[in-house]
């Protein structure tokens, strides 16, 4: 297989069903997939039903810290080293898995994560372009910068039109998480 890069952005809801859609078909084929998350917490009904999937492994994110716009200075600083924590383990993964199987890294939350500074910038651009040939990364969140844009092979994205937020409707388990 021939690895691409692909992002899933935008303001509406679904890039990260879109991503787990991705981990199921591509698990389901026989690829191994490294799913990894940023700034969410593993508490989301997917995540318990990609844990039981043959070929999937996940890397845990230790701690949430809430939205960026949220968080004090402090939790900022110690969100960078719990998200780059994740960042390294997942390459590695990733790395170690595409020397034995085709695979799928999936990066959930990532681009608002490099938005902010909460990893290294530079080390996941390195990673980009010098991924194995056979790993297939997929990269969700809003806002791409237009580095991570130059660098995808696959945009797709998700506009919201309507949304129950804006009745005040909160999320709800089981649909949003």
């Amino acid at each position: 297989m021939k690895g691409l890069i692909q992002i899933y952005c935008g303001d509406g809801k679904g890039k990260t069903t879109a991503a787990i859609g991705q981990a199921v078909r591509s698990a389901g084929t026989g690829l191994t997939v490294v799913f990894s998350r940023f700034l969410k917490t593993d508490a989301s009904g997917e995540l318990a039903v990609l844990r039981d999937i043959p070929g999937v492994v996940m890397i845990p994110c230790e701690k949430s810290f809430g939205f960026y716009f949220q968080m004090s200075e402090e939790q900022k600083r110690e969100a960078a080293v719990v998200y780059q924590k994740v960042f390294r383990q997942a390459a590695a993964a990733a790395a170690a898995a595409a020397g034995k199987n085709d695979t799928v890294l999936i990066m959930d939350e990532i681009i608002a994560t490099y938005n902010h500074g909460l990893i290294d910038r530079e080390g996941l651009l390195e990673f980009l372009r010098t991924k194995p040939d056979n790993l297939e990364v997929v990269m969700t969140g809003r806002g791409p910068a237009p580095e991570l844009m130059e660098a995808a092979d696959y945009v797709s994205e998700i506009k919201k039109v309507k949304h129950p937020f804006d009745k005040g409707i909160a999320a709800r388990k089981g649909i949003e998480y």
